[in-house]
């Protein structure tokens, strides 16, 4: 807003272009509510009292008014739409602006992918800020569609909306001191560095902390997130679809180190967003779990601003960008009302006015699953002839979780090949290179995904997003996994030569290019189709998509093979 016109409208001067007037406004700075009208001009906060005069005045008849919140950390990519479909679901909810970590595409078409995302958000009524993907391959263990140095990094850092450096997942290259992640850390050292360091503490930490993530968001119990919080980090506390952590995180939330703390959604499925709802519906839990309604405001505007230096928006006050909710019930938060940067956008839970969808040429990120399938074999040849069974190791899905467990299980072995046993709920498991036609394939076997027949498969997994498909026969996940390579990327649920559902993903293998009501219907579908297979897990498709991911503990497969987590190494599927 140029500087001569602000201070004529908030000397009263000249009238501001909207007043809302009557309502209680919430001070995220001092912890108050105060009874005032906010005059905007030019999509700015010009005052915030009495006395103004508009040309546009809507009575808010006495209800509340917060800050736009704010996403500290979520992958858009997740929600299985793009940027503008995401925006339709989530700026209704209350949420003006998120903070992205595009690296799901990035690990499929590298600059190319995060270029487009820019592109596909450029003018959304939802401010979309990128922070740069650190870790494209996530580790040397898993076969990424790309590679992203410290200098392709810098390529993209002064592009508009480009914060800093997103969650450096790769620990033990840090601690380490690999040259290629100390590379990006010193690239980036005068900006954000979000950190990811599930499970991390001790000396290893002190490492961690010291050299530069500044940030967490994968503290799963309370004394996790108390030494994070005592080593000086922000804690995002985190309510995905597949992890869900606030319940276990709320108890240690205090007036003390609540300010060291925001809320993030990491990676929410169409049905939860549409559903539950995106942030407003953590402020909803967090509060019902015991945290103060005007502890939990701040967490979500305030201090997620803070941290990503956006001293442009988080709060109420004049200067700032008028991003505003209107809602009338502190403890149970339903927005009514959502500005962005002074104009209405959304209203009783849907969009109102016109939503430019952005032009952006998505051609880079098309066609991206190539697997060559004769050099493609899902056979677990036993280790020694004539035995009838075999000790391996089991990835073990927790619920709610993104950790695994390492268990060690007892399979059978029919002619010299190692099987599933769906009657113990162990599932063949198979990763299937889909970048570069290698034919690399990763075999294991899983417990707690609940088929008692067929298979399910995508081409979201994270994080180098390569082809996953556990099932109980090899016919069942051959199918499947042919099905989403037909498609260009998706996901889909077989028995024997039949499909039953599919959802199509055309844009990177990661996202729809349809309306998310129409994915989420899709979703909907290829969720009862697997449970008529016996799964009773709430998303088995996304729990499905965290299995490859060699940066979570304890136990993970990716298309190079099995990955002891803590071990950070590769280990016998055998023991």
């Amino acid at each position: 807003m140029e500087l001569a016109r602000f201070l004529a409208v908030a000397r009263g001067d000249e009238p501001a272009e909207l007043l809302l007037r009557n309502g209680r406004v919430i001070n995220v700075y001092t912890a108050e509510i105060i009874e005032a009208d906010i005059a905007i001009a030019d999509g700015h906060i010009v005052g915030v009292g009495g006395g103004y005069d508009s040309r546009q005045e809507i009575d808010l008849e006495g209800r509340y008014v917060c800050p736009g919140l704010i996403d500290a950390h979520v992958h858009i990519e997740s929600s299985m739409v793009t940027p503008y479909q995401f925006a339709r679901a989530v700026v209704p909810r209350g949420t003006t602006t998120v903070v992205c970590d595009p690296h799901e595409i990035a690990n499929v078409a590298g600059t190319a992918g995060i270029r487009y995302m820019l592109d596909a958000s450029e003018g959304l009524p939802l401010t979309v800020y990128v922070n740069l993907p650190s870790c494209v391959p996530a580790t040397t263990m898993g076969t990424a569609g790309a590679e992203l140095s410290a200098a392709d990094l810098l390529s993209l850092a002064d592009l508009p909306r480009v914060l800093g450096l997103a969650e450096m997942m790769n620990v033990p290259g840090l601690v380490l001191g690999f040259p290629d992640v100390l590379a990006k850390v010193e690239a980036f050292r005068d900006r954000v560095i979000d950190g990811h360091a599930p499970g991390i503490g001790g000396k290893w930490l002190q490492a961690y902390v010291g050299a530069g993530p500044g940030s967490d968001h994968e503290c799963t119990t309370a004394a996790e997130m108390l030494e994070k919080l005592r080593l000086g980090m922000r804690v995002f506390i985190r309510e995905s679809t597949a992890a869900k952590n606030l319940r276990a995180l709320i108890p240690a939330i205090t007036p003390q180190n609540s300010r060291r703390c925001a809320f993030c959604t990491d990676d929410r499925h169409p049905a939860d967003l549409l559903d539950e709802g995106h942030l407003d519906h953590l402020i909803r839990l967090a509060v019902a779990e015991g945290l103060d309604p005007m502890t939990a405001l701040q967490m979500a505007t305030l201090n997620a601003a803070e941290w990503f230096r956006l001293r442009d928006r988080g709060a109420i006050a004049p200067g700032l960008r008028a991003d505003l909710v209107v809602f009338s019930d502190l403890k149970n938060f339903r927005p009514e009302m959502v500005f962005s940067a002074g104009r209405l956008v959304a209203q009783a839970g849907e969009p109102v006015g016109r939503w430019e969808e952005p032009p952006a040429d998505d051609s880079p990120v098309r066609e991206t699953v190539r697997v060559d399938w004769g050099r493609v074999s899902l056979r677990i040849g036993a280790p020694d002839s004539g035995v009838r069974s075999v000790r391996v190791r089991v990835i073990g899905v927790i619920p709610d979780q993104v950790l695994t467990e390492h268990r060690v299980e007892e399979l059978p072995v029919r002619d010299g090949e190692v099987v599933a046993d769906p009657e113990r709920d162990i599932l063949k498991l198979a990763v299937v290179e889909r970048h570069r036609g290698t034919g690399n394939v990763g075999l294991g076997f899983v417990q707690g995904l609940g088929l008692r027949q067929g298979a399910l498969a995508g081409s979201v997994g994270h994080d180098a997003h390569n082809l996953i498909v556990a099932g109980c026969d090899d016919v069942s996940m051959m199918t499947a996994a042919q099905a989403v390579a037909r498609m260009g990327g998706g996901l889909a649920v077989a028995v024997g030569e039949g499909v039953l559902a599919t959802v199509p993903l055309p844009v990177a293998g990661l996202m729809s290019d349809q309306p998310v009501e129409i994915v989420r219907f899709q979703m909907d579908g290829l969720t009862q189709a697997a449970r008529s297979l016996g799964t009773a897990l709430p998303d088995p498709l996304m729990t499905l998509s965290f299995l490859p991911l060699e940066v979570i503990p304890a136990l993970k497969l990716t298309d190079q093979g099995l990955v002891d987590v803590e071990q950070f190494a590769f280990v016998s599927l055998f023991v």
